[in-house]
């Protein structure tokens, strides 16, 4: 006898979507109010035949192992809408998985998301840097498709086109509708759109063209890392000195030449071996330097510009002394295990610290309020809670500058940042009254 007919389970919906959002604006930072959310994710080809907890102990960073095996008995994780019978149950292929929780998203820059261009069918913004583009991770909220919708109306349907990383700034295009984001992603997907990016390396940038067509893997998604390696994707970058910039010089109140490091007397020993531990960066200066990706790889112009020796100054991942050594991962240097090991440990008990940011412009207040785990927990969820994010960790010294149509159709172009214009007389990170920079 055939068994009655049983429709599949229904699967969990949010409990809560707060209209309008819970946004407040505080200390310069986009905040967001803690709320109950319940999100869907479809099995991905990577997940099938593993279990459930170690999915969720693999791939997201953002809670302790013990919380998701909790959440998982108790019910707060469920599969295709029905309880999960054990922490070794199978995810297969066309499986829904359902995550009931406590959401504490981190803040980001509350300056607004500009617009260059718009039209009836696309808007072209500059997306501020450190927001996510979508909803992803520990940010749903806080990104720039649910900032626009919250200006524009819930029913507004913002579609990304291109993609940016959390911490770049630029040109971003989102259409208005469906056919506009399809023609758009077509002529980005084939590349027939001309790319410039600006960034602001370390050291001093060979001039010319410099090409770096090393093949880009993702080594760790977790901790979205890439790295350069021969069985990765086809990536090809060039590169083009704008300008460089060598260590600044300070004078004495006599107009006597110094060294900064001998301008600012350490106060204790323990600044004085900081300040030892890092003289080296500071003899190297900077350089602005164009980007012009020829690919489309995750964290392409990042990972070639440290394969080149000269990464990012303020990028936490791929100029992290603590994580790649002084080299800092030049030519490839360095294995995948200990580099994931070290950096997994950052912004956990520990300060993301790049190397420049002990550069002049960045001050040790910046590092201190470095975003970190502060041991407090949250009286509703028993999540761990997170400081606030420095100003150095809201984005870096990448930005989208310029995208343009082969054809000649369209072209899009915004200021320089910043940080890419040559330096000012004024010091940003303060200087002794004795001490002034030369003319």
């Amino acid at each position: 006898m055939t068994p009655p007919y049983e429709p599949p389970p229904p699967v969990v919906t949010t409990p809560c979507d707060p209209w309008p959002r819970p946004y407040y604006l505080e200390s310069g930072l986009r905040r967001v109010l803690p709320y109950h959310f319940t999100y869907n994710t479809n099995c991905k080809e990577r997940w099938r035949g593993r279990t459930i907890l170690d999915i969720f102990s693999s791939e997201f960073r953002d809670r302790p192992q013990e919380y998701y095996r909790d959440a998982i008995l108790s019910g707060s994780i469920v599969l295709n809408g029905k309880p999960i019978p054990s922490l070794d149950t199978i995810v297969i292929n066309g499986d829904v998985i359902s995550h009931t929780m406590h959401r504490h998203e981190p803040p980001v820059t509350a300056q607004p998301i500009g617009i260059i261009h718009e039209d009836n069918d696309l808007i072209v913004i500059n997306k501020p840097a450190g927001v996510p583009v979508h909803p992803a991770g520990r940010y749903n909220y806080n990104s720039v498709v649910e900032i626009m919708r919250a200006e524009r109306g819930m029913s507004w349907n913002p579609m990304p086109c291109n993609r940016l990383d959390r911490l770049t700034s630029g040109i971003m295009f989102i259409a208005k509708h469906a056919r506009a984001a399809e023609e758009m992603g077509t002529q980005i997907k084939i590349r027939t759109v001309k790319k410039e990016y600006i960034a602001r390396v370390k050291g001093e940038f060979p001039e010319g063209d410099i090409e770096c067509s090393q093949p880009i893997l993702q080594i760790s998604p977790k901790l979205g890392l890439n790295r350069v390696r021969a069985n990765g994707k086809e990536a090809r970058t060039v590169f083009k000195r704008l300008a460089y910039f060598p260590p600044r010089k300070w004078t004495n109140s006599e107009g006597i030449r110094i060294d900064r490091m001998q301008a600012e007397k350490p106060k204790n020993e323990r600044e004085l071996q900081k300040e030892a531990q890092m003289s080296w960066v500071k003899k190297e200066g900077y350089s602005i330097v164009r980007c012009f990706p020829l690919t489309g790889r995750t964290h392409q112009i990042r990972v070639h510009l440290q394969f080149l020796g000269h990464p990012i100054s303020n990028d936490p991942i791929y100029c992290n002394q603590r994580v790649w050594g002084q080299n800092l991962g030049k030519g490839g240097e360095g294995e995948d295990d200990d580099i994931i090991a070290r950096l997994s440990r950052m912004g956990k008990d520990e300060v993301a610290e790049a190397v420049a940011y002990h550069d002049e412009m960045i001050e040790e207040y910046n590092k201190r309020k470095a975003e970190k785990m502060t041991g407090e927990l949250c009286s509703i969820c028993d999540t761990p809670l997170y400081s606030d994010p420095g100003v150095h960790e809201l984005g870096i010294y990448l930005h989208a500058k310029r995208y343009a149509c082969e054809e000649g159709r369209w072209d899009y172009e915004t200021p320089l940042p910043d940080w890419a214009l040559p330096p000012g007389t004024d010091d940003p990170a303060g200087s002794p009254s004795e001490i002034r920079p030369p003319p």
